[in-house]
């Protein structure tokens, strides 16, 4: 059995969950999500979702967790939404943003522009002798950990000096370097 399948999903105050023909919608304050699911079962008992599988079988026992992991997911994001911050590290290396345009300089010989989807919001932080941080914020992790991945692959960080944008609190293995 499942570990992390098993476990119910407590609906919150103010989430609504609607299991219809294979698609599970969420509602909340934040805004709407959907997914579709196959080869499991989802009900909706007293304030809870259980999502249960009539099998052993492999592509069963697969998705079992993984259905209950993306509904809980759903249910989070839509009642308190999900963060990532992004710090640049390197000297020269700033971020802007104009609503939803976000404006990169990372030590090329242009800025990078990219305009951000309307489910994330995005914020940059600058203060006098700390690193610009990107803040972003969305009720869908999927699509956040995406945009956050996207920024990142414009110049990650290297092992040498560590310069690059990394997320905040990401370690990065350093390497020593040619010696004298």
């Amino acid at each position: 059995m499942s570990r992390i399948g098993k476990n119910p999903i407590a609906i919150p105050a103010g989430v609504t969950v609607e299991v219809k023909d294979a698609v599970v919608t969420v509602k909340g304050k934040l805004g709407e999500l959907t997914q579709e699911y196959s080869d499991v079962t989802i009900k909706i008992e007293d304030n809870n979702v259980i999502v249960e599988r009539a099998t052993d079988h492999k592509n069963e026992r697969a998705k079992h967790g993984l259905y209950r992991s993306l509904i809980n997911n759903m249910i989070i994001g839509v009642a308190d939404g999900f963060t990532k911050q992004l710090e640049l590290v390197g000297v020269g290396y700033r971020a802007s943003n104009q609503g939803q345009k976000l404006d990169l300089a990372l030590g090329f010989s242009h800025n990078i522009v990219l305009e951000v989807v309307s489910e994330v919001n995005v914020e940059t932080i600058s203060e006098k002798g700390k690193n610009p941080i990107v803040k972003l914020t969305s009720f869908d992790k999927q699509l956040l950990g995406q945009v956050a991945a996207k920024i990142r692959a414009f110049r990650k960080p290297e092992p040498y000096k560590g310069k690059g944008v990394k997320f905040v609190g990401e370690e990065v293995r350093r390497k020593a370097g040619k010696s004298a």
